[in-house]
């Protein structure tokens, strides 16, 4: 049955026709102390305390009662996936990313055979291998040790681990500088080469099929790149300079000119944005170390974990799922629940100050009048950083003919700020902002002490 057939849907979509209209963010926080004790949920873990935070997204407890009904089959899909049935049904396959990650090693079976030895196998193949690059033991044509690496792929061969090696910059003592290559212009790669020397430089290249064009195209030009300063293409092809990663494309592989030996395998049940936790994670774990790229992948096995078997009113995974149902079958949005994350903590005080100014809206002048436009859905990001951020304020100036160049909203920031700011100093608990923002501090600091 289509989601428009679901009787539950047609009733959450009659509920938006006829009242969705009234949900006004702040006067929800105003009318409901408790609001942000009532769309939270706090992960408890070894490590400390996790929380999600969805009080500023419009919704309230009959919506949420209405997004959480179980008529769409979620909790079946899930154990189907965890059980290695092939729910990709278009391309006839399993979708076992959780196989990756799987550190309690329990049997996960497609076609009657476990995966998980042979997940295993090409996990200690990248540990030893990272180990050997890290120590300096693996080198390069002239003899020295791998200095940096770069990461030739596209899509999810490429942003995941980027993503993921950004976010953990703080443990790369000790390994590697890490590049990424994409883009088939010829100057993503060229930028990249410039500051490289290639008697210390190793390529990963990052294709399932070894046929994509983009990175075959690259890893070329890489090739040609080594040629220059090798001399002698027999050195290049026996040199531990170019690793592959591949499902089983090993013809090709030997083809280019790369020991198949040094090869990773995964597996046509890894989709592409999901497979930084394959071998595609080798940047990662190269750049971090193993063990800290087995951590990852622990606390990726310990969310996967609490999707198993939470039941779904708090089940985290779930919840940012319907909250994005919610937005784009409704409000043409996205969900913008918030995660507290360790990134220097001095930002702390922009991060909530914004939160408060974005959820409650921002204050503008129109003939002499101070004005509260947003009521509707929040857009989160840096300040200036976020495209979709700048794209919702140009809409809203297009449209209600403000001056785009005033500086009501950044003044209210800075006003924002600068109460939010001394409130962090001590561990007395915060009750001078709105319940949501009030929660956050207060989870902050208890949680950094």
């Amino acid at each position: 049955m289509g989601l428009s057939s679901d009787p539950q849907f047609q009733k959450l979509e009659q509920w938006y026709k006829s009242k969705a209209g009234n949900l006004n963010m702040r006067d929800m926080f105003e009318a409901d102390k408790d609001r942000f004790s009532k769309f939270s949920t706090t992960l408890e873990t070894d490590d400390g305390d996790i929380l999600l935070d969805y009080s500023k997204n419009l919704v309230n407890e009959e919506v949420m009662r209405m997004l959480l009904a179980k008529s769409r089959g979620v909790e079946e899909a899930r154990d189907k996936m965890f059980s290695g049935e092939k729910i990709n049904f278009t391309e006839g396959r399993a979708v076992l990313h959780i196989a990756l990650r799987n550190r309690s090693n329990t049997p996960i079976n497609v076609d009657g055979q476990d995966v998980m030895p042979e997940v295993n196998r090409v996990l200690d193949k990248m540990k030893a291998f990272c180990h050997k690059v890290r120590s300096g033991e693996w080198k390069g044509f002239s003899g020295k040790a791998i200095t940096d690496v770069v990461n030739i792929g596209i899509g999810g061969s490429d942003l995941g681990p980027l993503m993921v090696t950004e976010a953990l910059k703080p443990y790369s003592k000790g390994g590697p500088n890490v590049w990424f290559v994409s883009n088939i212009d010829g100057t993503h790669m060229a930028k990249t080469l410039a500051q490289l020397n290639a008697e210390t430089t190793l390529f990963i290249i990052a294709s399932k099929t070894f046929t994509t064009q983009e990175t075959i195209t690259n890893a070329e030009s890489a090739r040609d790149w080594f040629l220059q300063t090798a001399n002698d293409v027999s050195r290049l092809l026996t040199a531990n300079h170019k690793t592959p990663l591949s499902i089983t494309n090993a013809p090709k592989v030997q083809a280019f000119g790369i020991d198949t030996n040094n090869m990773f395998e995964f597996w046509d049940w890894v989709g592409g944005r999901y497979s930084l936790w394959s071998a595609i994670g080798l940047s990662i774990a190269l750049h971090i170390g193993f063990e800290n790229f087995e951590q990852l992948l622990a606390g990726a096995h310990w969310m996967d974990n609490h999707f198993r078997s939470t039941p779904i009113e708090q089940n985290v995974p779930v919840l940012l799922a319907v909250l994005g149902v919610w937005y784009i079958n409704f409000f043409q949005a996205e969900t913008h629940a918030m995660l507290p994350y360790d990134q220097y903590m001095h930002r702390f005080a922009a991060y909530f100050q914004q939160g408060d100014m974005e959820s409650n809206g921002k204050y503008i002048t129109k003939d002499g009048a101070r004005v509260n436009y947003h009521t509707g859905p929040i857009v989160w990001g840096e300040p200036g950083t976020n495209g979709q951020h700048a794209f919702y304020q140009l809409i809203h100036q297009v449209i209600w003919n403000i001056n785009s160049y005033d500086q009501w909203g950044v003044e209210l920031g800075k006003q924002l700020a600068k109460a939010i700011e001394p409130e962090l100093r001590d561990s007395s608990e915060v009750h001078t902002h709105d319940s949501s923002t009030n929660g956050l501090i207060n989870f902050l600091k208890k949680n950094s002490a």
